[in-house]
């Protein structure tokens, strides 16, 4: 039997055990790196530094980065070294808006086309179990699964697609700043029936009592993130709308 076909049998057993890729391994000791917040948000990922301290070869450390780029936890700009992902309060309020018209839009829609809600149902389940039983990244990964599913209910790949490249860093940015400051669940009690109302509107069909609903409650949202996130209120605007 020749060295090809063993290796060939060896690659096919860690298949199919399960065992993880290194780039999977390091991409997870980097995001607890991130979400214990011994990587700040805005500080840059060396991967010769990474490298060294996990113990593995520099490319390992990049295709990590690749992955948790594509989860939204960093950012990556051509020449330039990867950076975790940092949100102004400003930056916060501004994509509020954005999910407002966007999550609107897709409540309306979905609502129109009379879209099977039996998933986003389930979702809510999990997150009210998560909030009882305070489990704080279950809670998060439910609540962007909630949103995500109410955007491809719309029918619309493009809208979909958009709602991605918002909300994958901005739900990586509020998991980094909760877990961080040991927010507990609790904070989340009164949203979670803000999300089952998203529900029960769409499930009955109301288009545009949906749409109005979800600007509302997203209005609601940024009003009070930071202070739910950090327990820091958002800044207060004087004069010309200019930040103090």
């Amino acid at each position: 039997m020749g060295s090809g076909t063993r290796t060939s049998r060896r690659a096919k057993k860690t298949v199919e055990t399960g065992e993880p890729l290194v780039k999977h391994t390091v991409a997870e000791q980097l995001r607890a790196e991130i979400v214990s917040g011994a990587l700040k948000p805005g500080s840059r990922i060396v991967e010769g530094t990474w490298g060294r301290k996990f113990g593995v070869a520099q490319g390992s450390i990049r295709e990590a980065i690749n992955i948790l780029a594509q989860e939204g936890f960093v950012t990556k700009a051509s020449g330039r070294s990867a950076r975790v992902v940092r949100l102004s309060e400003e930056s916060v309020l501004r994509l509020y808006e954005l999910r407002g018209a966007l999550e609107g839009l897709a409540g309306r829609l979905a609502a129109e086309r009379k879209a099977d809600t039996t998933r986003l149902q389930e979702i809510v389940d999990a997150m009210r179990l998560a909030t009882e039983e305070n489990v704080a990244p279950a809670l998060l990964d439910a609540d962007l699964s909630f949103h995500l599913e109410l955007c491809s209910l719309s029918g619309n790949e493009y809208l979909l697609e958009h709602a991605r490249r918002i909300l994958l860093p901005f739900f990586a940015f509020v998991r980094i700043r909760m877990i961080g400051s040991g927010q507990a669940t609790s904070a989340w009690g009164r949203d979670l029936e803000v999300h089952q109302r998203i529900h029960d509107l769409v499930h009955e069909g109301e288009g545009r009592v949906s749409e109005q609903y979800i600007q509302q409650a997203m209005a609601r949202f940024a009003a009070t993130a930071y202070e739910a996130w950090e327990k820091k209120p958002l800044p207060v605007k004087r004069g010309k709308g200019k930040a103090t």
